[in-house]
């Protein structure tokens, strides 16, 4: 019917296809690095914006998928995914997901924990901040041999304290992603589409931190090498 309109390139096409190899060489890249065998993981999410526009939202592949949300970091709201991300303490994926921004993060970290279970190690130690308060949630983590490790809500006993600058830590991993590898701008436009350009841009960070382990580079999450 439009036989004047241009296909889409050949590298999409391509980059979708290999999706499944894009998270098996992160899991080839980071099992290489020391820091595979830390006892200590981190977890957070972070938005995953995929449109601006109401007629975007009405017309996009994405519909059913998608939803809105609120970044609070920005103070405002957005439509798309939540990127949920277990690291280790450099920064490293070990199990990643996008999920509607209206499921509770305690819910998906759980799904995210259960599906990977063979990762988690006895002993293992996860650093979350206080948004991952609950009985049922530790209980969860406890059951799987996770020693869940966060700052003490204002309204909590005392039992950790505010563990000092553990927001930051965290929140760093994400502005990686975010400030220097466009997380933000991922182009894509199907579900598949934008999961594959996410795992991309984990993969070009763990390529970097394996890289700067291979190399002795003080900072492993540094990219200021990379970007030119």
């Amino acid at each position: 019917m439009f036989p004047h309109l241009p296909k889409q390139s050949g590298y999409n096409k391509r980059l979708r296809k290999a999706e499944p190899l894009l998270g098996r060489a992160i899991w080839t890249l980071a099992a290489c690095c020391p820091s595979w065998f830390d006892d200590l993981w981190m977890t957070d999410a972070t938005p995953v914006p995929c449109g601006m526009s109401r007629e975007t939202v009405k017309r996009s592949d994405l519909a059913g998928h998608a939803n809105y949300g609120y970044c609070a970091s920005h103070s405002r709201y957005y439509w798309g995914f939540k990127l949920y991300l277990v690291c280790t303490g450099d920064g490293m994926p070990v199990m990643w997901c996008l999920a509607d921004p209206k499921i509770g993060e305690r819910e998906v970290v759980a799904a995210l924990l259960d599906n990977n279970h063979h990762l988690i190690r006895e002993g293992q130690i996860l650093l979350a901040d206080e948004g991952f308060s609950g009985a049922e949630f530790k209980k969860l983590t406890a059951s799987k041999h996770l020693r869940l490790l966060r700052p003490d809500p204002k309204d909590e006993t005392y039992r950790n304290g505010n563990l000092g600058g553990v927001r930051q830590w965290i929140e760093s991993v994400n502005q990686t992603l975010k400030g220097q590898l466009d997380l933000e701008r991922h182009g894509g436009r199907t579900p598949t589409g934008v999961f594959t350009r996410v795992t991309q841009r984990l993969l070009a960070m763990a390529t970097a931190i394996w890289h700067n382990w291979t190399t002795g580079v003080t900072s492993k999450r540094s990219l200021i090498a990379y970007d030119h």
